[in-house]
């Protein structure tokens, strides 16, 4: 099913993106320490807050479109992440702010937002699903370990093999073509969860 491929992909892209990340933040920051656990704060803060919204968000009448419009951002950001990085990296670079502060700014302006909506995908598809299904429990594992099991996928094809074949703005522009590639089927499905409000 459509919605199990994309909590897949949503899951290799975002260890992908992070490990790109490293690279992207290498030619001003190098990659000691400091990067690294600016990196890895930042996309856990990103995930943790698109966790909160998308379960805020699943509530409210999800449907598979408003998911399809949730994967257009991430996808566009990506798309455009060539024109705005080096120029945002070297304009933090030239404010000096410290080895530690400057990459954690750095990060937590390109990484942030679309580590939010990545981690919106698995409790908002959950809710999708279990409408769907009608079975908690095993639905939210699945998802979970699919999402999962992408993000294992993302950390070793990336590292592995797309990093030393290909430049890292084309990777990170294939990313965001692959997100607004597979949100475009959801609009023209009629997946949709009705929630009951209480009075």
């Amino acid at each position: 099913m459509i919605i199990r491929f994309i909590v897949f992909i949503c899951g290799a892209v975002v260890m992908s993106f992070e490990i790109l990340g490293s690279r992207v933040l290498a030619p001003n920051f190098g990659s000691s320490v400091f990067v690294w656990g600016s990196l890895i704060s930042v996309f856990l803060a990103g995930l943790s807050a698109g966790y909160y919204l998308g379960g805020r968000l699943a509530d409210i009448n999800p449907s598979s479109r408003k998911l399809g419009l949730m994967l257009m951002v991430p996808g566009i950001l990506f798309l455009t992440f060539p024109l705005y990085n080096a120029p945002i990296a070297d304009w933090i670079f030239v404010k000096d702010l410290g080895v530690r502060s400057s990459p954690l700014l750095a990060s937590a302006i390109l990484f942030l937002t679309p580590s939010v909506f990545l981690g919106i995908v698995s409790p908002y598809t959950a809710k999708l699903m279990i409408c769907s299904l009608r079975t908690s429990g095993k639905t939210i594992g699945t998802l979970y370990a699919l999402s999962t099991f992408g993000s294992i996928m993302g950390t070793l094809v990336t590292s592995f093999y797309l990093i030393t074949i290909a430049g890292v703005n084309a990777l990170i522009m294939a990313q965001g073509l692959i997100l607004i590639l597979s949100a475009l089927p959801l609009f023209f499905m009629n997946l949709y969860c009705k929630t009951e409000t209480r009075s």
